[in-house]
């Protein structure tokens, strides 16, 4: 008994544990309510004050979160895939970085992403993974970077040609605060962008 409150001992693992917290963070439904909430535009303090946790135990539990989950294997050849880059903050609204990732044309399930500046060494990972698939066409912007990576026969770039994606681009800011192009809710580490996006992409 410690503070009025019984403790019990499993005896399998000798650790000690009770049937009832008193802070909430113990609740079992709450990293389904944390991972909700951030899909839906609620920022970090608006979740520590909905669920009743410190904003430290949120920003925690977003990272472990994030660990459990592992991008989808995909394995169908010869698909169409869109990639485009869109831009936010990172710890202040002079730190601009871009967030780089690649979509399935016909599914919308996305391949992977990246967060960071957009040079060649930067974004080949992500393109070399796409070519693993054996795309019939990779539709970019018309950013520069692309036709150095992106082989000339299956790389396309004209107007209405990443609708898909660019629409993706407004969902991503409606749905996720830290996204948002007017706001004081930004990323002020890069590892807890990188988490959210793994949550709202896989999660």
């Amino acid at each position: 008994m410690q503070k009025g409150k019984q403790r019990y001992k499993c005896k399998s693992c000798n650790k000690r544990f009770q049937l009832k917290y008193t802070y909430k963070a113990y609740e079992k439904d709450k990293d389904d309510l944390i991972k909700c909430l951030l899909n839906e535009s609620c920022g970090i303090r608006s979740i520590s004050r909905i669920l009743n946790i410190s904003k430290n135990t949120v920003l925690s539990r977003i990272l472990k979160i994030a660990k459990t989950i592992k991008p989808p294997s995909f394995y169908r050849l010869g698909c169409k895939f869109e990639v485009d880059e869109l831009w936010t903050f990172i710890n202040r609204k002079e730190d601009f970085t871009w967030i780089t990732y690649a979509l399935e044309k016909k599914s919308g399930e996305i391949i992977d992403f990246f967060v960071g500046s957009k040079s060649k060494e930067n974004i080949r990972p992500l393109i070399n993974k796409i070519l693993l698939l054996q795309p019939t066409r990779i539709y970019t912007d018309k950013l520069n970077i692309y036709s150095g990576l992106i082989p000339k026969a299956i790389h396309k770039r004209f107007q209405y040609c990443t609708n898909k994606i660019e629409r993706m681009n407004l969902t991503l800011r409606t749905h996720i605060k830290r996204l948002s192009r007017k706001t004081i809710c930004f990323s002020r580490k890069q590892k807890y962008l990188e988490a959210h996006l793994r949550i709202y992409f896989w999660g």
